[in-house]
């Protein structure tokens, strides 16, 4: 089974260069897997209509009871043969419905051939979590689907309606799911079908919740606006989807919890009203359409709340009588939607006011549909007329509910019948004063598959009796009554059969009297549902805009101001609450006196810049905080988390300060005392309450803590760095997770800055106001080099040394001398001590973050000296260069222990190098190298670009100010 379903997918990801090759005969080949799948599901007929079933069980989620678990059954047989069947032969009819050029055809192909395999899982899905997974998927296949020619504004549009409608239902009756679950104890459906977990609020609440979802996937009132909208997609989708697979998902699943829930409140009363006023409703609006696929939507519709009375109504002949329709009504329904293609194909239209004389020109077509259509009419001896015997038959043995849902049923079937007259008679009968409309002969391949599935309502109606074996198994799980039902073409005379007769009059007299209905249901209509779901989309995104308009103000500190309010009032509020404070010992106020020096000069530090209207005072004193938290880190005893706040700190404050040379020197934003008396105490109370949870936690601990545990497995592999250790072996994924996270910031970051190729070592073209002109950088750095080797530079007759290599291209005014000397003394052994923090971190303080950090510095102290053309000459790679390089080490490395059968697998070589002596190398080790890589290359493209960047707009700025080209030195 699971072979079965994942060969649609694997094909389907083939689907686009198949049609390339071989255009439209690509469907020839598409329609394998769902065809593989009706000839397996035909073989196991025998089994499932005994009783039995086949499953597959493997464990998905062991934690959370989650198992990748397949059942057939004798529903889900049924279902397998209509959604792989009806899907096979849909695709055998793309071969001649399209053409080779159509666009987007490679795509749809793909799409259509993976809803029939979603499909297929869904209904052999025997795990909630599983079956929620595939009836997902049905909802996003069928959204691209009908939003296939997505440059028409209504395909858009119905595929976003469907879209809402249908997700919306599916998160809703996802809830329902866990909450049937946890009340089970199982997310396995076979074993809570057989032991229901007992009625309670919670299972009354998980039921509506689930037929929420039931209800938006089959298009029940008062959902089912999107299903006419959907018509919009190709014919094939409308057969497939909306007539065979899609909206019967919502029938099917009603029909599989029927068994277990059928008693508890509201599940009957609801279905039932809701069935039958589907039904009315549906059938009454197909009666006044002119669009031959509107027609049969509607009647979908109505026939689908037919389907859910029968399936909703618990009992073992309604059991009966809901399969045998449910089978019965993708047979004609589909047939007639490939038909409704045929004839577009042939004439060009869909109206039937439109279209005269189309029989007499295509007489094969016209036999097709009215074998299809005499079905759904529920005439002898098709499988339509032996479904609605039952189902009148069932309805009519139950009880008052049943029996009021039975006059419903008589009423909605009369409207059938109408309805079906009128598209026979709209599609292929002479009309007078139209002329007939031309129509192009039909090759006979285009019309195999709806021949072959409206011969398959004859072949069944009369064979009805083969299909009691199958239909009995499933309805075998309600009560079995005294005289059960038995599906047959022929009961006799009874008043089921004058019910059918009743319906027939009914329906002829509609159709006969079809002028005056449509005008008296066009003056009895309600107000469409499609412009009042507009309307409601368009008021939600017009409050959106005003509600958005009003908090989003653009100002940063009111946002903050109401981000600290929400978690004051969130911290106070679970304070009174659970006061955490009782019964436990209050928390030490410090360790040692140290740590209340240190914490009061971060907090003056923080107090301070309350105050503060300069800009980079600002930030040196935001910084102080940073350094004051490190301070604490190292008083507590904690140097690796010390290490790394102070490298972040560094770096951080450099970037601000990068970025505030294009900024104003103050604050722009003015204050009132007023708002700065309300504003201080917000930060103050925030900052409070957050250290006050701080401190309570610190003391309210119950569980054991955790730390024991880690220093144990660490010291087992011979390790003693635990923080270290943690973040590259024990919880590897989440380090490679925000790798990936720090990754994607700095590429946004630059990508924000950047609209042109990244080149910062462009030669300049002349000097600016001041500079000398022998410090000038010659487009071959020609000057640069005989500085550096002691030469005269041309026009001096003495040597001048430079300390770095870009010294040469500032201006005097802006060289520090001293700067650059400590910058040539100190960057090498600064990226020898990142080196050595990064290859200690097994044992010592150190680690792949904080080198990568501490390298970053090295690099930071190189530019500060030299400007962006030393940060060029000392970085000559791109950044990019380097994060692409950290990340593919780290992910290789994990992949690695796929060779021994895990993810992220550990091992350590232990051996011995010439000169280096005894040695070992983990992949800890190789994976930090990779984290190592990684922060190198974000902090070089960060500075790169909030430094390098703003440097040439500082020179454009100058050169313009200056009146000459751009493009001079620093």
């Amino acid at each position: 089974m699971t072979t079965l379903v994942l060969a649609h997918f694997a094909l389907a990801l083939f689907a686009a260069p198949l049609v390339r090759w071989c255009g439209t005969r690509a469907f020839l080949v598409l329609a394998l897997p769902p065809a593989a799948a009706t000839a397996w599901a035909a073989g196991r007929w025998s089994t499932a209509a005994a009783g039995g079933a086949d499953t597959t069980v493997w464990t998905w989620l062991p934690d959370y009871h989650v198992d990748w678990a397949l059942r057939l059954d004798a529903l889900a047989e049924t279902m397998v043969l209509l959604a792989a069947g009806v899907g096979c032969l849909v695709l055998l009819y793309c071969v001649s419905y399209f053409d080779d050029h159509e666009p987007g055809l490679g795509r749809f192909a793909g799409n259509l051939l993976a809803f029939a395999g979603a499909m297929l899982g869904l209904v052999l899905a025997d795990d909630l979590v599983l079956l929620y997974v595939f009836w997902e998927l049905t909802t996003v296949f069928s959204y691209l689907l009908i939003g296939q020619n997505s440059e028409r504004k209504q395909n858009r549009r119905s595929a976003l309606q469907s879209l809402t409608v249908t997700a919306l239902g599916g998160l809703t009756m996802l809830v329902g799911f866990l909450t049937l679950g946890q009340a089970a104890g199982t997310y396995r459906l076979s074993h809570i079908l057989a032991d229901p977990p007992p009625a309670s609020p919670a299972l009354t609440t998980a039921i509506v919740l689930i037929l929420v979802g039931a209800l938006t996937k089959s298009a029940i009132w008062p959902f089912s606006l999107w299903l006419p909208n959907a018509m919009a997609a190709p014919t094939p989708v409308s057969a497939y989807l909306h007539a065979a697979a899609m909206v019967k998902a919502g029938i099917y699943l009603v029909a599989r919890l029927s068994p277990a829930f059928a008693d508890v409140t509201p599940w009957r009363p609801l279905l039932l009203v809701l069935g039958a006023l589907t039904m009315l409703l549906g059938g009454w609006r197909a009666l006044r359409l002119h669009d031959l696929k509107l027609v049969l939507a509607s009647g979908t519709v109505s026939q689908l709340g037919f389907l859910l009375v029968l399936a909703g109504s618990g009992g073992y002949d309604t059991g009966l009588a809901a399969l045998a329709m449910l089978l019965g009504h993708a047979l004609f329904k589909a047939p007639l939607f490939l038909v409704t293609g045929i004839v577009d194909h042939a004439t060009g239209t869909r109206d039937l006011r439109r279209l005269s004389g189309v029989g007499r020109r295509l007489p094969a077509v016209l036999a097709v549909a009215v074998l299809a259509g005499l079905s759904m009419a529920a005439v002898p001896p098709l499988l339509g007329f032996a479904a609605k015997e039952a189902a009148f038959q069932a309805l009519l043995a139950g009880g008052t509910a049943e029996r009021c849902a039975l006059a419903a049923t008589v009423a909605g079937s009369a409207l059938t019948t109408a309805y079906t007259l009128r598209f026979l008679w709209g599609a292929f009968a002479r009309k007078p004063g139209v002329p007939d409309t031309p129509a192009h002969r039909v090759p006979a391949a285009f019309l195999t598959a709806p021949a072959l599935l409206a011969l398959g309502c004859l072949g069944l109606g009369i064979g009805a009796r083969s299909l009691q074996g199958l239909l009995g198994a499933y309805a075998a799980q309600f009560p079995v009554p005294a005289h059960p039902y038995h599906v047959s073409l022929w009961h006799g005379v009874g008043t089921a059969l004058l019910l059918s007769a009743v319906a027939w009059t009914g329906g002829v007299l509609l159709f006969l009297g079809s002028d005056r209905v449509i005008r008296v249901g066009t003056a009895l209509a309600w107000r469409s549902a499609d412009r009042t779901f507009g309307r409601l989309v368009l008021g939600l995104e017009r409050t959106a805009l005003q509600c958005t308009g009003f908090v989003q103000r653009g100002s940063l500190s009111g946002y903050l101001v109401t981000a600290l309010g929400v978690v004051l009032a969130g911290q106070i509020a679970v304070l009174v609450a659970d006061e955490p404070w009782a019964g436990t010992p209050a928390p030490h106020l410090w360790d040692t006196p140290v740590q209340v020096g240190v914490a009061a000069l971060t907090c003056a530090a923080a107090l301070l810049c309350l105050g503060v209207r300069r800009r980079m005072k600002a930030v040196v004193l935001a910084g102080l905080t940073g350094y004051g938290t490190a301070l604490l880190f190292v008083v507590q005893g904690a140097p690796d988390l010390a290490l790394t706040q102070f490298c972040v700190e560094t770096v951080s404050m450099i970037v601000f300060v990068l970025v505030l040379r294009r900024m104003p020197v103050h604050f722009e934003e003015s204050y009132s005392s007023l708002r700065r008396a309300l504003r201080m105490p917000a930060a103050l109370a925030g900052g409070a309450a957050v250290a006050v949870v701080v401190w309570i936690m610190a003391g309210h601990r119950r569980g054991p803590t955790a730390g024991e545990a880690m220093v144990a497995e660490v010291a087992d592999h011979g390790l003693k760095d635990v923080v270290a250790t943690i973040l590259v072996d024990l919880r590897a994924w989440d380090t490679m997770g925000e790798s990936a996270v720090l990754a994607a910031a700095a590429i946004g970051v630059t990508s924000l800055l950047y609209l042109h190729r990244r080149t910062d070592a462009e030669p300049p073209a002349a000097p600016l106001p001041g500079d000398r002109p022998e410090t000038a950088l010659s487009t071959t750095w020609s000057l640069t080099a005989h500085r550096l080797a002691g030469l005269p530079s041309g026009d001096e007759g003495a040597p001048e040394r430079t300390w770095i290599a870009g010294g040469a291209t500032l201006a005097p005014e802006r060289r520090s001398i001293v700067l650059e000397v400590v910058a040539r003394l100190i960057f090498h052994p600064i990226l020898v001590l990142s080196v050595y923090l990064l290859m200690c971190a097994e044992n010592l303080p150190g680690g792949g973050f904080v080198g990568g950090l501490v390298a970053g510095v090295a690099f930071i102290t190189r530019y500060l000296a030299g400007g962006r053309h030393e940060f060029a000459d000392a970085a000559p790679f791109a950044p990019g260069l380097f994060t692409g390089l950290g990340l593919t080490l780290s992910t290789g490395v994990a992949l690695g222990g796929l060779a021994h059968g895990t993810v992220l697998h550990g091992w350590t070589w232990h051996g011995r190098l010439p000169v280096w002596g005894e040695s070992h190398l983990s992949t800890s080790v190789l994976f930090d190298c990779g984290v190592y890589l990684l922060v190198l290359g974000v902090v070089l493209d960060i500075v790169r670009a909030l430094g390098a960047r703003i440097d040439r707009h500082i020179e454009r700025s100058a050169a313009h100010r200056a009146g000459r080209p751009e493009g001079g030195v620093a």
